[in-house]
């Protein structure tokens, strides 16, 4: 499966583009299944255009590719998410800045979410480093998200509204084949995300290759249905 769930459209202010630019890009890239994760402090009241615009493209693309709606939603105050109804009618969520030291969620994840439907993910964040940051053993740390139904992101992005650097923890993953065990072992399900932001940057080769890794290595990735 050739999955990226982490992109934005002009619904973001960081990004730019029309949601139909950067589905297409996926398509005539490869990708398989798509979501779109704008920012929820920047989709603010237009969330109801935001999703029924979307879930009328997933109907539109049926056949060429999965599409999803997703949401990545911030965790620090005056950004932070409080009407968890609302997303009812999502498939993902990717929460953010849970390794700040003013997070409104920090590592109290389960109990954040337990009152949406949609999935839950982990945005671009180095849990294991967290993990021991905490002074938590790593294979505990990502056990405990497992079991919670709680997936973790690899993000694969390298564009121009980030300067082209890449994450460091990705990079260290890669490499390391303790860390790769310890994802196994915990049965964490890994979602790979390009976060796109202008489509002349979309680089879909960065997250074929990261899936084909992930699938090389028998790393589990997250499904949707």
């Amino acid at each position: 499966m050739i999955m990226d769930i982490h992109s934005h459209t002009y619904y973001s202010n960081c990004g730019r583009d029309n949601p139909k630019d950067i589905i297409n890009a996926a398509v005539n890239g490869g990708i398989e299944v798509f979501g779109i994760s704008d920012h929820n402090y920047n989709v603010g009241e237009k969330l109801e255009r935001y999703k029924t615009e979307i879930l009328n493209l997933k109907e539109e693309y049926k056949g060429k590719i999965k599409l999803l709606l997703g949401l990545e939603l911030a965790t620090v105050p005056n950004l932070n998410f409080t009407e968890p109804w609302l997303l009812d009618d999502f498939d993902y969520c990717l929460l953010e800045h849970i390794d700040r030291i003013d997070s409104t969620v920090g590592l109290d994840v389960p109990e954040y979410r337990k009152d949406f439907k949609c999935e839950f993910g982990i945005a671009h964040t180095d849990l294991i480093d967290l993990a021991r940051i905490k002074g938590l053993d790593p294979l505990k740390f990502l056990t405990y998200f497992a079991e919670n139904n709680i997936f973790w992101e690899m993000n694969v992005n390298y564009d121009s509204v980030h300067n082209y650097n890449e994450h460091g923890y990705v990079k260290r993953f890669i490499k390391s084949k303790e860390e790769q065990d310890i994802a196994r072992k915990s049965g964490i399900k890994i979602s790979v995300g390009f976060d796109g932001h202008r489509v002349e940057d979309y680089n879909p080769k960065r997250v074929i290759d990261m899936c084909r890794f992930l699938e090389e290595n028998n790393l589990p990735m997250k499904t949707f249905k």
